[in-house]
């Protein structure tokens, strides 16, 4: 780590304004922020400058390590090319999602997930990784098996988020029963006969599963101090339910209704990245741009493209008239550093961690060109 760092000539994103300026970085946290030039350091070229960014929701570790149906990578391999990945985004900190409860979509066991999370644990002790990493459980309550993989990780102080979600066909996220089949009986290629009676068993799982898995996950997070999630709420009743089981931050309400109260309830609304950049949800879901215009958007996640994370952000402020560039890098940096308690990161400001970017645009979609975690180059 250099003991001292001088960025000259940057657009600096603050919390209110862009500051045509200079920053002074020294032993990995911020020293200085002025409108005027320092002496020496590195010309940013009228480039901007902004916080780190901070994942929230990352599924994107598990298709590195099973790039291919019955493929596994070495674990440690895929952790390092997922990191590659995410730091190239101008992500800082990410909270890598783990599945926790396997239906019948999944390809991998609990014993494979802690796997992964076990070379993420080790690359970190070996200072493998360009971003600074955490873990998300997505808890799977329908799968009788939840419970089970959520003991893998009662005594890891990684994680920092677990969300409650149930994919049963009916409800939340695939109310629509057509979209519920497009989306599973396509990728499992059942017959109309054999995918009736996946959706019974499913909805019999959930049923039985869901209530007493969301009850005692909750209770553990609450005693332990880890935020809870609440996944895919659809109506003011799943809401009530959320608040009632101390959910702090809502991931991807699928109704304006849903958002609304959340927000409403102080929950910090999550959506996803991809939803704004395609100008809807892939399930058929609420519009987060629409979100956005309302005022019901706190909280933006890559989920399944990190890119998608920086270049959401730079679209939105010129897609909403009502969002300025700084309201829309705080979804990504400052909102979700608050909503798991990250008080050392988030903005640029003095005392800071140094975790910052270096971004052009060019053609409206962002360039990464550096990345520093701490102070220290990672890209």
């Amino acid at each position: 780590m250099s003991a001292e760092i001088i960025l000259n000539n940057a657009k600096i994103v603050l919390e209110n304004e862009v500051l045509p300026g200079s920053v002074v970085i020294r032993d990995g946290k911020i020293a200085d922020i002025s409108s005027k030039s320092a002496a020496g350091g590195e010309d940013f070229e009228g480039d901007y400058l902004i916080p780190g960014l901070i994942e929230l929701h990352t599924d994107h570790l598990e298709g590195h390590y099973m790039p291919r149906p019955k493929v596994r990578w070495n674990p440690i391999a895929s952790v390092l090319a997922h990191d590659a990945q995410i730091a190239t985004s101008g992500i800082t900190t990410v909270l890598d999602a783990l599945r926790v409860g396997m239906d019948e979509d999944a390809e991998m066991t609990p014993q494979e997930i802690r796997k992964l999370a076990d070379a993420i644990e080790d690359s970190v002790q070996q200072n493998r990784l360009r971003a600074d990493h955490y873990f998300h459980l997505r808890c799977e309550v329908s799968a009788a098996d939840c419970l089970d993989g959520f003991a893998f990780f009662e005594n890891d102080s990684r994680v920092r988020l677990a969300s409650l979600m149930d994919h049963a066909p009916g409800q939340r996220q695939f109310v629509n029963l057509e979209t519920y089949a497009t989306y599973y009986q396509r990728k499992l290629k059942l017959s109309d006969v054999e995918f009736n009676a996946f959706c019974e068993k499913r909805m019999a799982q959930s049923a039985e599963n869901s209530g007493p898995h969301r009850k005692a996950i909750a209770d553990f997070c609450r005693e332990r101090g880890i935020v809870l999630a609440s996944h895919d709420d659809a109506t003011t009743a799943h809401v009530d339910e959320a608040v009632e089981q101390g959910i702090q931050v809502a991931e991807f309400p699928t109704t304006l209704e849903a958002a609304a109260a959340s927000k409403q309830a102080g929950l910090s609304v999550l959506m996803g990245a991809p939803n704004v950049v395609r100008g809807g949800s892939h399930s058929g879901n609420v519009s987060a741009r629409e979100l956005a215009e309302h005022g019901h958007l706190d909280i933006l996640s890559s989920d399944y493209i990190p890119f998608s994370l920086i270049q959401s952000t730079f679209f939105l402020s010129e897609a909403v008239d009502s969002i300025t560039l700084p309201e829309a890098i705080q979804l990504v940096t400052k909102n979700p550093a608050k909503a798991v308690g990250f008080e050392d990161r988030g903005v640029i400001e003095v005392g800071k961690r140094a975790d910052i970017v270096r971004v052009r645009v060019d053609e409206h979609i962002p360039v990464v060109r550096t990345v520093w975690r701490e102070g220290r180059r990672v890209v």
